[in-house]
């Protein structure tokens, strides 16, 4: 089904723990009036799904915007009708939220699910490589984005030439060290937190996580830094403790990455979403992410093997959220 088989505007929308994007899709599949609503300027997510939607024009020229159907590509998982994000306070019934606006769908995902759902469909320039490897045709992929937190998820072959996509929660596996100074680290994060995850060093909290623990090994003072301002390049200049803390971030997510590599035999490549990864830029391409992705053993010229890419698609979620609503339409 094209998206005219669908009644326009569809509504779509990408609820993270900091930020919750959404946009229209009109009759020919296109995105328009795109808004980034911050996560705590509404007390819950209905608050904000109403700020955007009575933010659009009611005019001659655009008709009536309201959605007739919508979907959300939501930062938790999607175990049944009652959703809790798992980083911010928002949650909600689905059926309840469906209601409450008229739609006459509402498809709720996971965010990495949608993610996921969206590579089959970037062009050449909505990613850049990361290394060597070539896909193959195919295999098995993978997609991990840190933001927030950590998001996971993979695309298989469905056996018809198509793709099934597998949402999970693989941010939360246990980190471990791969390096002495990371053993230190991971040791003394552990005196914190009852269980260190990947999310907890390979997000945006995770940066500061990595920072303050550096500093409190070396013994020296920790700056009130954000994780913006670790990841910035001028105070990575200026601060060595920041551009450590950057550099093991960076490391560690090549870690996470060749492990789900492995893990899902994803011969077809690895993709980077998620707000951080872009941001930095040359830094990461010249950091230890590859390599750290590669050492493996004997595993090691396997993973070479594998190409990995940065997404640089502004909104990949509703790529994938576009194409899973008209996927469903055709039953």
């Amino acid at each position: 089904m094209t998206a005219s088989r669908l009644p326009a505007p569809l509504l779509v929308g990408d609820i993270g723990a900091t930020n919750a994007r959404f946009a229209l899709v009109d009759a020919e599949g296109k995105f328009d009036r795109t808004r980034v609503l911050v996560c705590d300027d509404h007390p819950t997510i209905e608050d904000a799904i109403a700020a955007y939607l009575g933010a659009e024009p009611q005019d001659a020229e655009h008709g009536s915007r309201h959605p007739f159907s919508a979907a959300l590509a939501v930062a938790s998982p999607i175990i049944g009708d009652q959703v809790a994000l798992t980083n911010h306070p928002w949650a909600f019934s689905i059926t309840a939220l469906r209601q409450h606006f008229g739609f006459e769908r509402l498809l709720v995902v996971n965010d990495f699910m949608a993610n996921a759902l969206a590579v089959p469909h970037l062009a050449a320039a909505d990613q850049s490589p990361i290394g060597e490897g070539s896909a193959i045709a195919g295999a098995p992929i993978g997609i991990i984005g840190p933001g927030s937190g950590l998001g996971v998820g993979a695309l298989v072959p469905d056996g018809r030439a198509g793709w099934l996509a597998i949402p999970g929660e693989g941010g939360h596996v246990t980190m471990a060290p791969a390096s002495p100074r990371e053993s230190l680290v991971l040791d003394r994060m552990r005196r914190r937190f009852d269980h260190v995850s990947a999310e907890r060093v390979v997000s945006g909290p995770g940066l500061v996580n990595l920072y303050n623990t550096l500093a409190e090994i070396d013994g020296v003072p920790a700056a009130p830094y954000s994780p913006a301002q670790i990841a910035d390049p001028s105070t990575c200049a200026s601060d060595p403790l920041c551009r450590e803390a950057r550099d093991m971030f960076c490391a560690m997510l090549g870690t996470v990455a060749g492990n789900l590599a492995l893990t899902l035999g994803a011969r077809g490549g690895i993709y980077i979403a998620g707000g951080i990864v872009p941001r930095l830029g040359p830094a990461f391409a010249a950091s230890g992410f590859r390599r750290r992705f590669e050492e493996k053993g004997r595993f090691s010229a396997y993973l070479a093997a594998i190409p990995t890419f940065v997404i640089t698609h502004p909104h990949p979620a509703f790529l994938g959220l576009a194409h899973l609503l008209r996927a469903e339409a055709t039953g």
